[in-house]
């Protein structure tokens, strides 16, 4: 049984995002680490995602191919 009041969720754990991105969560951890991975959030001591944030960082490093 579900409980229809909560609603979706907004917020992905390490493993999760990581592979919402189709990355691993060490490798999130990583991009964490040195400054160039997406926005987080510590809640509750905890490493959180926005999906809307995963979305953006995913966006904002799009190449466009080179014509041969």
């Amino acid at each position: 049984m579900t409980d229809e009041s909560f609603p979706p969720r907004r917020f992905l754990r390490t493993p999760e995002a990581g592979r919402y991105l189709g990355l691993s969560g060490r490798t999130l951890e990583k991009h964490r680490s040195c400054g160039t991975g997406p926005v987080y959030r510590k809640l509750g001591g905890r490493v959180v995602y926005a999906i809307s944030d995963l979305s953006e960082w995913a966006d904002t490093d799009v190449r466009t191919p080179t014509p041969i």
